[in-house]
C-alpha cells in the first residue's frame, strides 16, 4: 500500500503560474493560447481581446469574468 509519499505533487509558486498548465490552457472563446501577466495575475487571449482572472493561483477560464483588453 502506498502512502502517497513517491507520488509527485507540484507545489505551487507564490506568484506564479505552473508553466504546464500554461500550455494545456486555451481561451474558451478563441481556442488560441494564452499568455500569463504575472504583474496583473491575469491570462491574456490577444485574439479575443480579453483578460482572465488567476485568483489564488487558480485561472478562471469564465467568459463571464474576463474583463475587455482595450489596448
Amino acid at each position: 500500500m502506498s502512502n502517497g509519499s513517491s507520488e509527485f505533487k507540484p507545489k505551487p509558486i507564490q506568484g506564479q503560474l505552473d508553466q504546464r498548465l500554461l500550455e494545456v490552457l486555451v481561451c474558451p472563446v478563441s481556442k488560441a493560447s494564452l499568455t500569463y501577466n504575472e504583474l496583473t495575475k491575469e491570462l491574456y487571449s490577444a485574439n479575443a481581446r480579453l483578460a482572465y482572472p488567476v485568483r489564488d493561483g487558480i485561472p478562471v477560464m469564465i467568459i463571464e469574468e474576463a474583463r475587455p483588453l482595450t489596448e
